[in-house]
């Protein structure tokens, strides 16, 4: 089977996570910078096989877009013309940040680690695509 990737986008940073092979697990790979993510998700892909890319779909509390949507759909047609082949899905992301923080002081990371946005990033995307794996068809 091929990996399932998941993808935190920030104007910033990208959090990015994906499964194992038999697409059970979903863990937290890496947060990039934003100009810099495009290659390096090409790159993973050129490296390992990956069916699906998910993206967070950021609504707000009244349920509308958010202002970055517009931004998140110019990456994916950005991936799209790297990666013609690639299936993506697009996931609610709503309170990922504030679970993906609920988490890390669940597992006990210092407030001094918190402090690093990277960290926070890829543990959203990490819960985005468990979120996903949960609730696919």
């Amino acid at each position: 089977m091929a990996r399932i990737m998941a993808i935190d986008f920030g104007m910033k940073r990208v959090g990015i996570a994906t499964t194992d092979p038999l697409q059970i697990i979903a863990s937290p790979l890496t947060t990039v910078p934003n100009k810099e993510s495009i290659d390096f998700i090409v790159n993973y892909c050129s490296k390992e096989v990956v069916e699906t890319i998910v993206v967070g779909q950021p609504f707000r509390m009244s349920g509308e877009l958010s202002g970055v949507e517009t931004e998140i759909l110019k990456f994916i047609e950005k991936l799209k013309e790297k990666l013609p082949d690639m299936h993506f899905e697009r996931i609610d992301e709503r309170y990922t940040s504030k679970m993906a923080m609920q988490a890390l002081i669940a597992s006990g990371v210092k407030k001094k680690q918190r402090r690093d946005k990277s960290l926070l990033d890829s543990t959203s995307a990490g819960l985005i695509l468990q979120d996903y794996l949960e609730n696919r068809q």
